[in-house]
């Protein structure tokens, strides 16, 4: 018998599929889409897929994220908070902090023992701190968000984006552009930016140990970097970033669906 788990976020809605013993067996992802039911139902029927059961297979399924109350299938809907702890607990049993770069916000948590969420800050101000502004920052300056991390990384006079509102950001970088300023260097200027504002968030829940990264903007290269510059402590990235709420999710609903099983035989 399989659990799942499903993250639907702002921008993607994402699977993970684990056995009995907490083994992923299964992924999918998809655009998130106004019907967040139709949209789960397609990444469970995926992950499913992916882990060469059906979607009878699955025995559990846990939801997080902004859309996790409109599953009907659902099983147990969970905070995204406590699913982004727990799973990167079970892929860094010693990290300390998760730092969480979303599409529409970032929050940084401080860890109890066994991946429990002990404190956690968001980000207040605007959307400048959160991955959101880094796609309309690729939109002016004409590049993919895909390649945003390795251009970044190629920044040789990074240019400070100061703002902490997205409108006067993104004035800041059209000056940048119009005085002809690199691509490279503005894009690293935003990843400072971003990892200026990720420890004053991680400074408010006292930062002192181990971080672990997670999120879609995760996977860019030159925010690593730039965190790992800023925040002089060590900074775990998971294989795939943007699962890992997901993980979290399949792992916490494999605990609850024990207790169950566990209930039940004993009465």
């Amino acid at each position: 018998m399989l659990v799942a788990g499903i993250d639907i976020g702002s921008g993607t809605t994402k699977c993970v599929v684990v056995d009995e013993t907490g083994a992923v067996r299964g992924r999918a992802l998809s655009r998130t889409k106004a019907d967040f039911e139709r949209v789960s139902a397609d990444v469970l029927a995926g992950a499913a897929a992916d882990a060469g059961a059906g979607r009878a297979d699955v025995g559990y399924v846990a939801t997080t994220g902004l859309g996790r109350y409109a599953v009907s299938f659902r099983d147990i809907q969970i905070t995204d908070l406590t699913c982004g702890a727990r799973g990167a607990a079970a892929l860094f049993p010693a990290t300390r902090y998760v730092l969480d770069i979303g599409a529409q916000c970032s929050r940084a948590i401080k860890l109890r023992e066994g991946g429990k969420v002990k404190e956690f800050h968001m980000n207040e101000k605007c959307a400048a701190g959160s991955g959101g502004f880094l796609e309309r920052a690729a939109k002016y300056l004409e590049v993919a968000v895909t390649d945003i991390g390795a251009l970044s990384l190629r920044a040789e006079a990074p240019q400070a984006i100061s703002s902490v509102c997205a409108v006067l950001a993104e004035s800041e970088i059209i000056n940048h552009v119009s005085e002809g300023v690199g691509v490279e260097n503005i894009l690293r200027g935003i990843h400072n930016s971003l990892a200026d504002r990720a420890l004053s968030l991680l400074k408010r829940v006292g930062l002192d140990g181990e971080v672990t990264l997670i999120g879609g903007v995760a996977q860019q290269a030159g925010m690593v970097a730039a965190l790992r510059d800023k925040l002089a402590v060590p900074v775990n990235v998971p294989p795939v970033p943007e699962l890992t709420s997901a993980l979290g999710a399949a792992l916490l609903g494999l605990q609850r669906f024990r207790k169950l099983g566990a209930a039940a035989a004993a009465a």
